[in-house]
């Protein structure tokens, strides 16, 4: 009865597929002869293939090394040699390079040319047909290219996956960028969350990789924040999100989530409560950061000695001080700083009787106590305690000892 629902995946795996594409194509689209030449040159036994780069994942099959296959945000893993592989999609280049003469006449202009992963291999070609016209254009390479300790010099830049040169003066505020994307409307959703991090009482720090190097550094770094901002915080590792895992923490205001670049701008209109990125968490509650141009997906540029990171202001606002009204809810709400940190997410001290005596509460446990369902009932000591036996083994819609029918 089980094979009827479920199977093994040997189906799967053996079962043959049409395809249009011619195999030579397929070939080069997906650079099967780099991948090959990548495994063998190393002496590599064991190489997962990844839809995302996942350590953690690949270290319990033992793996020596991981192929990643599509889109990626190209940060550094700790552990694992990542050969990423994009595909390449065609490129009409003169097209492309008519439209930027196009949008930009001047040929002195100061520009950085960007491009989605696929059409990083047609950036060479491009840069055949501007470079001669335009001196002053910049043409980025994937920074996966490179080794992960090569050399920052003057005007080198290392930025969403890509590395660029640039005059070391004037940096990248001179600079316009050639990449297709409509962001004003995107932008606006951004800081509508960002008011609405501002208006939290409690905030979720979501885990969402343990692959990126630096990840505990943000989480120790976030808890930071919301402390000195005067907010609670819990923080929470789980696999993919979803609406129904994150409505099951009801106290919680706000979620920032701990993610790549890729994944962290995370589209949050079917959840219960906002995600936002540690980046709008900042703008949210530290007074020295403003909104700038530069928006930050990359939380290890947050963090101290990160080309992105501001640190708290010294001062602590008096009482005395003009408050804040939120946007949201028309409500006044405080504008300083905590002068001491806010009562930690797993226990806090307050006084038991009259007496003085103090005792030790949860915040988790006394919202626990207002809801109408609670989980199981445990009935400590009112159940006989039972000797450990041997279980089931199996998943449940085909165990071992079940007769296949």
């Amino acid at each position: 009865m089980a094979t009827l629902f479920s199977h093994d995946g040997a189906e799967v795996v053996q079962r043959a597929l049409a395809v249009k594409e011619p195999a030579e194509a397929l070939d080069e689209f997906y650079e099967l002869e780099r991948a090959a030449a990548f495994v063998t040159a190393s002496g590599f036994r064991r190489v997962p293939l990844h839809c995302c780069v996942d350590e953690v994942a690949a270290e319990h099959v033992g793996a020596e090394a991981v192929v990643h296959y599509g889109p990626a945000c190209l940060s550094p893993c700790r552990k694992l040699l990542v050969l990423h592989v994009f595909g390449r999609q065609p490129l009409d280049t003169e097209r492309c390079a008519g439209a930027f003469r196009e949008l930009y006449p001047d040929r002195q202009s100061h520009v950085v040319v960007l491009s989605d992963v696929v059409y990083a291999h047609a950036l060479g070609e491009l840069e055949q047909l501007l470079g001669p016209e335009y001196p002053h254009v910049v043409f980025s390479r994937l920074a996966s290219d490179e080794a992960p300790d090569c050399p920052q010099g003057p005007g080198l830049v290392r930025q969403f996956g890509r590395l660029f040169a640039v005059a070391a003066q004037s940096g990248l505020k001179d600079y316009a960028m050639f990449y297709s994307l409509d962001s004003n409307r995107a932008l606006l959703r951004r800081l509508y969350l960002v008011e609405r991090a501002r208006d939290a009482r409690v905030g979720g720090i979501l885990v969402g990789t343990l692959g990126v190097a630096g990840y505990l550094s943000i989480l120790e770094h976030l808890r930071g924040t919301l402390s000195r901002a005067g907010k609670r915080s819990y923080t929470l590792a789980m696999g993919k999100l979803s609406p129904a895992k994150l409505a099951n923490f009801l106290e919680v205001d706000v979620f920032v989530l701990v993610a790549c670049p890729q994944n962290s701008l995370l589209d949050s209109r079917d959840f219960y409560r906002p995600v936002v990125t540690p980046y709008e968490l900042e703008l949210a509650c530290n007074p020295a950061r403003e909104w700038s141009s530069l928006y930050v997906t990359d939380f290890r540029d947050l963090l101290p000695g990160g080309c992105a990171h501001v640190g708290f202001p010294d001062t602590v606002p008096g009482e005395g001080d003009v408050p804040d009204v939120s946007l949201i809810t028309g409500e006044l709400r405080a504008a300083g700083l905590s002068s001491s940190p806010a009562p930690s997410s797993s226990s806090a001290l307050a006084c038991r009787n009259p007496a003085l005596a103090l005792a030790e509460i949860s915040p988790a446990a006394s919202f626990l106590e207002s809801r109408s369902w609670r989980g199981l009932e445990q009935q400590l000591g009112q159940m006989p305690v039972t000797k450990a036996v041997p279980g089931r083994r199996g998943i449940a819609i085909a165990y071992e000892d079940e007769a296949c029918g």
